[in-house]
């Protein structure tokens, strides 16, 4: 196997916004769950993208399997790398954005890298290095309150340089305006002058293909799915991958069907609250998860009757205030912890009961969940939503199945609906 690209993703619901966002632009993608063990046999592909749960964990620990995955991607041919972080570039001061670079960039020997979480088609867009939420700066979104990231600085020029070892600088619009040769001057200048990173602003996806004609000349990128957008066009529009046919999600699988939700986002609680008209919900108590494993058998108990009739849904998901309060009376990550696990051991639960097609709302849900199933890697199919594939499990214990992992923000006001529709 020789690849075109590879990419890192610090999410598994980002990594699979990614892998849908290549795929669609005419790659043949794989994504994996972890680094791929060498006896998963993988199809012959253009891109592979290997899914990390990394966003939130200690920054050192972030950094050495970032540092594994690369490593397996260039082995494989890879001459760039593109690492792949949230659209809203959820991060800390602590990282882990930034020391994942740092480190990727010695790796590779690089100048200057280019980072841009833009994607316009979901409403995140870079300007004069200030992220915007659709139309309201990064800090003034539903992002200032994530439990686990919130976002309180709009100026991604800050945001990265407070966590990486490197000065970072700005490549404004009106340089990607002007196209890619202006961009490669700015970026030459900016590395000329020991600058290690530089924020690039994108409005439009026009501006997406100037940058990534720019990055795939070099061996390293950091950005959001429109970055990995830039960057397929970019190898499909100067003949390095010749476009595959859009992909199908395959046979059908049947079974079971249910969705779990975790995310607290906005997003998430209307498609919960619009899910409550189609099918049965359980919303679980985030006190009881926290207090130990009843409140998950009870799901399973509340489920289990109800499956042979069709889908269900069991949410976690509650308000910032809600969130707020469990956090303050058990610690941020011991709540997060066993609110995850315990949505994984639901998830674990309904595919030992026959459940075969799994759809889960949240990044974090999403990681516990598809590591509990030890699924080592998934097949791109048709898209979902924007950023939102159905996928189908290679190697998983359960045998076939079907999934779809959204990050919580992502989605139409029926999106679970609309997954079921599209996963029989």
């Amino acid at each position: 196997m020789t690849l075109a690209l590879g990419c890192i993703a610090d999410d598994y619901t980002g990594a699979s916004d990614l892998a849908n966002t290549l795929t669609r632009a005419g790659l043949r993608t794989v994504q994996t769950i972890g680094i791929p063990a060498d006896d998963l046999a993988l199809p012959e592909v253009d891109a592979v993208v290997v899914s990390l749960k990394s966003r939130s964990i200690e920054a050192g620990l972030a950094v050495s399997r970032s540092r594994a995955a690369d490593k397996w991607l260039r082995g494989r041919g890879a001459g760039h790398v593109l690492f792949k972080i949230c659209s809203t570039f959820d991060s800390t001061d602590a990282g882990n954005i930034g020391p994942v670079m740092d480190a990727l960039r010695a790796d590779c020997g690089e100048g200057a890298v280019l980072v841009t979480p833009a994607f316009p088609e979901t409403g995140r867009t870079v300007y004069q290095g200030n992220l915007f939420v659709g139309a309201v700066p990064l800090n003034e979104s539903p992002l200032k309150d994530h439990p686990l990231n919130p976002m309180h600085d709009s100026n991604l020029v800050r945001v990265l340089a407070r966590q990486s070892r490197t000065q970072v600088g700005l490549v404004d619009l009106a340089t990607v305006t002007r196209g890619a040769d202006a961009v490669r001057a700015r970026l030459a200048e900016l590395a000329a002058k020991g600058i290690g990173a530089a924020i690039v602003d994108a409005v439009f996806d026009r501006d997406l293909e100037t940058i990534g004609l720019v990055a795939a000349e070099h061996r390293l990128s950091v950005g959001a799915s429109g970055m990995g957008l830039g960057l397929a066009r970019a190898l499909v529009s100067t003949g390095r991958v010749k476009p595959a046919p859009s992909s199908e999600t395959g046979a059908a699988v049947g079974g079971l069907a249910a969705c779990l939700a975790g995310s607290c986002s906005q997003a998430t609680l209307q498609q919960i609250a619009n899910a409550e008209r189609i099918m049965p919900v359980l919303h679980l108590d985030p006190e009881r998860i926290v207090a130990g494993a009843a409140e998950a058998q009870r799901a399973l108990d509340w489920a289990r009757p109800r499956l042979a009739e069709g889908p269900v849904l069991i949410a976690s998901s509650a308000t910032p205030d809600a969130v707020a309060a469990v956090q303050a009376r058990h610690g941020r990550d011991a709540a997060g912890h066993a609110i995850e696990q315990a949505m994984a051991g639901i998830a674990e639960g309904l595919v030992q009961g026959g459940v075969r097609r799994l759809i889960v709302a949240g990044g974090e849900t999403s990681g516990a969940v598809v590591d509990r199933l030890k699924i080592p890697g998934f097949l791109v199919g048709v898209e979902i939503a924007a950023g939102v594939p159905v996928l189908r499990a290679v190697g998983a214990e359960a045998g076939e199945m079907l999934l779809a992992l959204k990050s919580g923000n992502f989605g139409g006001a029926e999106f679970f609906s609309d997954a079921l529709r599209l996963m029989c």
